[in-house]
């Protein structure tokens, strides 16, 4: 599988970690996809021996352009599964059709509330008691697929959005290894 990651790279660290046990996740992350050549999520699939391959937007004049040649090398590394781990743009049909079914995302909330950017904010200033995560498929929409399972975290009185945002990456750790090997462990049972 491949791993689209834009920023820090907690939640690609999480799924390598569960994936080097191989108890947690049996899958092999054979590819780090990731479009802001500053991110430290590149520094961490260094260190975990992940190949990474950076494809700057800016330098298409188009986001299809842009899938084009991210699929190609997805075509070539013979990847089956995407899964998307704070990777920040939204993805367009190029991608969507070559991995129908099989692109997996995580977002720091209940969806349907609270989708897109600053998730963790936007659940503090409307007061709600409890938010959490998401792990859903990919759709055209932003983040509006299926939703495969969701984990609850409470807010506490005195949170604020480093509080909360780090208790809800905890879960996302946890939560997200499991779904994706849900999901391989039933492409196998499907495919055997």
């Amino acid at each position: 599988m491949a791993v689209f990651a834009s920023g820090s790279g907690s939640n690609f660290q999480a799924l390598v970690d569960a994936a080097a046990c191989g108890q947690r996740l049996k899958a092999d992350i054979a590819l780090l996809v990731c479009d802001k050549p500053q991110a430290r999520v590149i520094e961490r699939a260094k260190q975990a021996g992940v190949q990474t391959a950076i494809f700057e937007p800016k330098k298409y004049t188009s986001r299809e352009d842009y899938e084009q040649d991210v699929l190609r090398l997805l075509h070539k590394q013979r990847i089956d599964w995407v899964v998307l781990a704070g990777y920040m743009r939204l993805v367009t049909p190029v991608l969507l059709r070559a991995y129908e079914g099989r692109m997996v995302n995580i977002h720091p909330s209940l969806l349907p509330a609270f989708p897109g950017m600053h998730a963790v904010r936007q659940a503090l200033d409307y007061g709600v008691k409890v938010t959490g995560v998401t792990v859903h498929l990919v759709d055209e929409g932003m983040d509006t697929g299926p939703i495969l399972a969701q984990q609850v975290v409470a807010i506490l009185t005195n949170d604020t959005e480093d509080t909360l945002s780090a208790r809800i990456q905890q879960a996302e750790h946890e939560l997200y290894p499991q779904v994706v090997q849900r999901l391989l462990s039933a492409e196998l049972l499907a495919t055997s």
